[in-house]
């Protein structure tokens, strides 16, 4: 079973799919290097040379990536300057940022499952202090986890409205 669609977009040949909201996030953050450099900040790397280090891509790479990063708002410019040395930049992520932290992680999640090895992947994501696994997935605002056959999908607003299209 797969995901229902409710109301007006039942009728699938109604919907402005110009407007998509997973199409506009890949366009934006939908590249190899891109997803690397998101997920090396939320490991808590900030500077530039460990960017391009950690993620095994060049410079050229990096510096668009964060450009463009900076640019949508993921991430913020904050000087720094060690001792001797010319001023520099690090990269911080945003509240913006941070909150990609799900769609990282269930990438991670679904790699060590579906990708790895029996042993399931290289690293796992816990509860700092218990060590209980995190699990990425559906739940509603209240906290209760659904499946997929749990899942509908409707109209925001005029979005897929006969009468606009």
């Amino acid at each position: 079973m797969t995901v229902t669609f409710e109301g007006v977009l039942a009728d699938r040949s109604t919907w402005k799919v110009e407007n998509c909201s997973i199409a506009m996030a890949m366009d934006l953050i939908g590249t190899r290097s891109t997803m690397l450099i998101l997920r090396e900040a939320l490991y808590g790397t900030t500077r530039f040379d460990d960017f391009a280090r950690r993620t095994r891509t060049t410079e050229a790479i990096v510096a668009a990536r964060l450009r463009q990063l900076t640019d949508i708002g993921l991430f913020e410019k904050q000087p720094y300057r060690e001792p001797g040395k010319r001023t520099r930049h690090e990269y911080l992520l945003t509240d913006k940022g941070r909150d990609l932290l799900p769609a990282v992680f269930a990438l991670m999640q679904w790699g060590n499952t579906h990708l790895q090895a029996e042993d399931g992947g290289p690293l796992r994501l816990v509860e700092r202090g218990t060590g209980e696994p995190v699990v990425i997935g559906p739940r509603t605002a209240s906290g209760k986890n659904l499946d997929l056959e749990d899942l509908a999908i409707v109209a925001n607003g005029d979005w897929a409205d006969p009468q606009n299209g």
